[in-house]
């Protein structure tokens, strides 16, 4: 992956009270659109070799894993988890950090795109959400680059957690190609993502 400016922000309490309440309102059934995937697909380099490192982060989930129930509390965690991870990590790449390509590893004060992934996922486990709800994902940007964001699948839809920017966006409205992800039933699979999705309008 290549280097990501960090331009996240502090979200104001006000701000965030606002966007809870909408979110809570809106109907599940209506606003729920999750990700369509399809075959089995290669494993990124660099994910397979944090598996052989960490093999108990990569097991099998379980199968049919409901998307998880979206509350008050859980998506403010989420919100809380993102800003956290973002704006304590420095961004460098693989080779400022390692001198080589594609290490995926735990940050601790700098790392590459899927390092703040990695770091957002372990604490969202340990916060009670699912792994088969927190998918690693990796996009196309529209310069051409390869980029990881963070997949929060949920019964209002999936949401991005994404180190480029501060806020946390429902995935239709992201400006990325969205090529592939972590198995909901096995976190060390991949499936291709069928991308054919409608933005939602955003004035």
């Amino acid at each position: 992956m290549t280097k990501n400016k960090n331009s996240a922000s502090k979200f104001v309490a006000s701000a965030l009270g606002v966007a809870l309440c909408g979110l809570m309102a809106t109907s599940g059934s209506a606003f729920a659109v999750n990700m369509k995937t399809t075959n089995f697909t290669t494993q990124p380099i660099g994910h397979n070799e944090f598996c052989k490192a960490a093999p108990v982060e990569c097991q099998r989930v379980g199968r049919n894993i409901a998307p998880h129930v979206l509350t008050r509390a859980s998506w403010a965690k989420i919100v809380d988890v993102n800003n956290l991870v973002n704006t304590t990590v420095a961004p460098l790449t693989d080779l400022e950090i390692w001198g080589k390509m594609e290490v995926w590893s735990y940050p601790t004060n700098v790392g590459d795109c899927e390092d703040y992934v990695l770091l957002k996922r372990k604490k969202l486990i340990k916060a009670g959400i699912s792994p088969g709800n927190l998918l690693v994902t990796v996009v196309k940007q529209a310069n051409g680059e390869g980029h990881a964001v963070l997949t929060v699948r949920t019964d209002r839809g999936d949401f991005i957690l994404d180190n480029l920017v501060g806020r946390i966006d429902d995935w239709r409205d992201t400006p990325y190609e969205y090529l592939k992800r972590q198995s909901t039933d096995h976190a060390g699979r991949w499936v291709t993502i069928e991308d054919n999705r409608s933005r939602i309008a955003r004035n």
